[in-house]
């Protein structure tokens, strides 16, 4: 089965900069799209970054100029640097996968387990 393992969430004042890290494992015959949501508290899950397997991205719009998503493709691996950190970019944000284990199987829906980012003013 496919494993994605999230990395680099922690505390950070306002104004700083993290990176996320997601690795994905296992059985992988293609991976398709890999990115990033978050969710803050009281506030539904939403789409932060993502990038194709064409190297297509797409960004929030509050997160614009501060954030870029980046790939890994020989280590399976999807980042997020983020910068000009915010007060309201604290959330559990989560690495999400669309893979397809084998050329026998569909695409399915990975996630990873989230990783917290808070950001202090």
């Amino acid at each position: 089965q496919v494993q994605l393992v999230e990395s680099g969430g922690g505390l950070v004042q306002a104004g700083g900069s993290l990176r996320l890290s997601c690795q994905a494992s296992g059985s992988i015959f293609s991976i398709n799209f890999m990115g990033w949501y978050r969710q803050a508290l009281g506030k539904q899950r939403e789409l932060v970054a993502g990038i194709t397997s064409g190297g297509t991205t797409t960004y929030a719009d509050s997160v614009k100029g501060r954030f870029t998503i980046s790939r890994d493709n020989a280590e399976n691996t999807v980042y997020l640097q983020m910068g000009s950190l915010k007060p309201e970019d604290t959330a559990v944000y989560y690495c999400n996968a669309i893979i397809r284990p084998s050329d026998y199987a569909p695409n399915y829906n990975y996630w990873g387990q989230g990783t917290q980012v808070t950001v202090s003013s």
